[in-house]
């Protein structure tokens, strides 16, 4: 067996490159949770509504470090990933006005396809292995990802209180079975609604959101969009989607969509110091910073694991 590192910065890609089909969205929508879809329209939260003293905003970033090519003992070549990730927690008590960092954590892997690969070892840093099912580039992202979000889920369930606010950065997913939990989805990669109700969602006030709704791919959840506070911009610009898990009732899930509505708007960013204002919550974005620097320096440990790349490779028995 050996291992050749990629000669390209990760950061662009790799020399080999494989495209897939995309998959279409089969969501299936129930519009009446909160209102008949015949009477859809923005909605504020009450003015009863306060936003919560603690609030926790979950986020995790993840970096290739390289691409390493695996030759075995056939002589059949396989694309494998150095990868490292971490996940934190940025509590933020809005009685002091003050924000910080709850917890963090930093893992890394080598993802291939190759059964009995050993762990890569970059000076003092170790990259266990991590099989995957297939070597297609999207594959191993893929099984980043699904690391990643298990590392998310672990520092999501830090010690909570009674009373606090749980945001987490993306979908919610596995953590579903959080309570008061949030996913935050700032990215929008698929329009899920119909015409006439998306019309609500764009005509949406700063503040504003839409009724819940019921949202189903693989998994079920509840949902509803919200505009954040900025300049103005596109139908979309400021727009986010919140969503929380499908075994609370209609009450309680629109209980948190209000609850949303009077807490996120605090947390929006500005286009001067951030370029993906307002959805970037300003949390979130010193999180991301915080995580990166904790990853280590890239360049360094491409240099590791190129020289690690060129020791003798023994296959774990």
């Amino acid at each position: 067996m050996r291992f050749d590192v990629d000669a390209w910065d990760p950061s662009y890609g790799t020399a080999f490159e494989a495209d897939g089909p995309q998959t279409e969205s089969s969501a299936k929508i129930e519009a009446g949770v909160e209102l008949p879809p015949a009477a859809w329209h923005a909605i504020e939260a009450p003015a009863t509504i306060a936003p919560p003293d603690v609030v926790l905003l979950v986020d995790g970033v993840q970096r290739i470090d390289t691409r390493v090519w695996i030759t075995d003992d056939e002589g059949e070549t396989h694309l494998g990933l150095a990868a490292s990730f971490a996940a934190g927690v940025v509590r933020c008590d809005l009685r002091r006005g003050v924000a910080e960092l709850a917890g963090a954590r930093v893992e890394r892997g080598f993802f291939s396809p190759v059964p009995d690969v050993p762990a890569l070892q970059a000076r003092t840093i170790r990259y266990p292995a991590l099989r995957v099912a297939r070597g297609e580039p999207k594959d191993l992202q893929l099984g980043v990802q699904r690391q990643l979000r298990a590392l998310e889920v672990a520092v999501s369930s830090a010690e909570r209180g009674d009373d606090d606010l749980l945001v987490v950065d993306g979908p919610l997913q596995e953590r579903a079975h959080l309570p008061r939990a949030l996913g935050y989805v700032k990215t929008h990669h698929k329009t899920y609604l119909p015409g006439e109700l998306s019309t609500v969602v764009t005509g949406l006030r700063p503040g504003q959101r839409s009724p819940v709704f019921l949202l189903g791919t693989n998994w079920h959840r509840y949902s509803w969009y919200l505009r954040l506070p900025g300049p103005p911009g596109s139908p979309w610009a400021g727009v986010v989607r919140a969503e929380c898990s499908a075994d609370l009732d209609h009450a309680a899930a629109i209980a948190l969509a209000h609850l949303s509505t009077a807490t996120l708007p605090r947390f929006a960013s500005t286009a001067y110091k951030d370029p993906r204002a307002p959805q970037n919550l300003i949390p979130i974005a010193g999180l991301e910073r915080r995580l990166r620097g904790m990853l280590g320096d890239a360049r360094l440990l491409h240099r590791a694991l190129t020289a690690a790349a060129r020791q003798p490779v023994v296959a774990t028995p």
